[in-house]
């Protein structure tokens, strides 16, 4: 909360209070207009409704350290300040507790308001979060890496931005969105090779001033911002212009998402799992209509998007922890990455339940592949559930016109025998796999 470039304008104050008295706001990220009816309040009512928690962002873009620590007073102080006060005024006596808190966004990107060099960048974070810490030392603080992996100062930003914050911070962020361009399936499907690099090389640039530092304590990642989004088409068609034209709640970003997506979505999680030793937090963005898993219509039905199932499955069987494979699959051939694996995959296993889950894709277009897992130091488990994403068509969507287009079903060619599980994988799929 509040947002991503949203924040790099965003006054708190504006979004506290009578909802009848707030103000409305130019949102001049996305050129539109801000009515602040949904609130810090508001969202973090919605957030007790769902058993989720609160990250706060603070907008060291247009505004700087005095605010920052007024929002956590706002937010963390029990009470006995005008700030808490006013917040058990607002309807919240008890504090928010935020517990994770990140230093701006995306403040590597020229298009942010506010874009700092990471030297200045640097600079403001560290002064920002020591007196935040000075306020509430339990908090977690989350500094801005780059947007994306492919910004010309990659690298160069998180060993400058890290050299002035080491010691004031927990995480340091990554960003990546991933689309299908000028109709390179076979890069797309491979995506998931750019967020692994994506993240080694920001664990090695952290490590790297750890050790130029001779600093004790080991800095992780918050991959704060990742999905499939078609970033072409918001420029072609979404984007609002206009000094007149400031639309109230446009729709924007409502991707319409196909198979193929959902197997790079379902990939893209199978790298996070892969990295979960460093990727201490990770987030989709976003939920509902805006690139999102879920689609709703005003006044209308919800549906379920193709990305919906392998978000929802990952986070259902995903517990405990994340396993190394050794992977050994044929490679094929992309554009943008060379030779890659066909088949990608991890497994995680919860010691206290004994269950285990392997994800898996494969990459071929044309080809099904067949795998084989070596579960025999599970012991004795079976196959509890089983999932697989996959279509004739990989452009198969649902939509308004046909919401259950496209759905997972179970993988009927698994076996298991003697500790070791064999499965089928169809071209361009997603599977997930219980055991317990």
């Amino acid at each position: 909360y509040p947002g991503g470039n949203f924040v790099s304008g965003f006054r708190w104050e504006d979004s506290v209070g009578p909802r009848e008295k707030r103000p409305r706001r130019l949102d001049l990220a996305w050129h539109s207009t801000e009515t602040n009816e949904v609130g810090m309040h508001e969202f973090s009512s919605w957030l007790d409704k769902v058993g989720s928690d609160m990250m706060m962002a603070v907008n060291l873009g247009t505004r700087g350290t005095l605010e920052a620590i007024d929002l956590l007073e706002y937010a963390n102080l029990p009470g006995g300040t005008e700030l808490s006060a006013r917040r058990a005024e607002n309807g919240r006596a008890e504090p928010f507790d935020v517990r994770v808190w990140c230093l701006g966004n995306e403040m590597d990107g020229p298009w942010q308001l506010g874009h700092r060099s990471a030297d200045d960048y640097g600079k403001i974070a560290s002064q920002t979060a020591k007196a935040m810490r000075q306020l509430d030392p339990s908090i977690e603080l989350v500094v801005c890496g780059s947007s994306s992996a492919h910004m010309p100062t990659f690298g160069e930003w998180e060993r400058v931005v890290l050299s002035h914050t080491y010691d004031d911070v927990d995480m340091i962020s990554c960003h990546a969105y991933y689309e299908e361009k000028n109709g390179d399936l076979d890069s797309f499907l491979a995506s998931a090779v750019d967020m692994d690099g994506f993240i080694e090389t920001v664990v090695a640039t952290a490590d790297h001033v750890r050790s130029v530092r001779g600093s004790g304590k080991r800095i992780d990642i918050s991959f704060d911002e990742w999905n499939v989004w078609y970033i072409e088409r918001y420029h072609g068609v979404d984007k609002i212009e206009g000094i007149a034209n400031w639309p109230v709640a446009p729709r924007l970003l409502e991707d319409v998402y196909s198979v193929a997506d959902a197997v790079v979505f379902g990939n893209l999680m199978i790298s996070l799992l892969k990295h979960a030793d460093r990727v201490a937090s990770a987030s989709l963005a976003q939920l509902v209509n805006v690139i999102a898993p879920i689609m709703t219509e005003p006044g209308g039905p919800a549906w379920r998007q193709t990305t919906f199932f392998p978000f929802a499955i990952t986070s259902r069987l995903a517990v405990g922890k994340a396993l190394q494979l050794k992977l050994d699959a044929p490679t094929y051939s992309t554009e943008q990455y060379g030779e890659v694996p066909l088949i990608d995959a991890v497994a995680t296993h919860d010691a206290e339940s004994g269950r285990a889950a392997v994800f898996l894709v494969n990459r071929s277009r044309t080809e099904a592949i067949d795998v084989t897992v070596d579960v025999a130091a599970l012991g004795g488990v079976g196959v509890l559930e089983s999932h697989t994403l996959a279509d004739d068509d990989v452009y198969a969507k649902n939509t308004l016109d046909d919401r259950e287009r496209v759905a997972p079903r179970p993988n009927d060619s698994i076996r298991l025998s003697e500790g070791r599980l064999t499965v089928s994988l169809p071209p361009v799929s997603w599977t997930a796999i219980a055991l317990g």
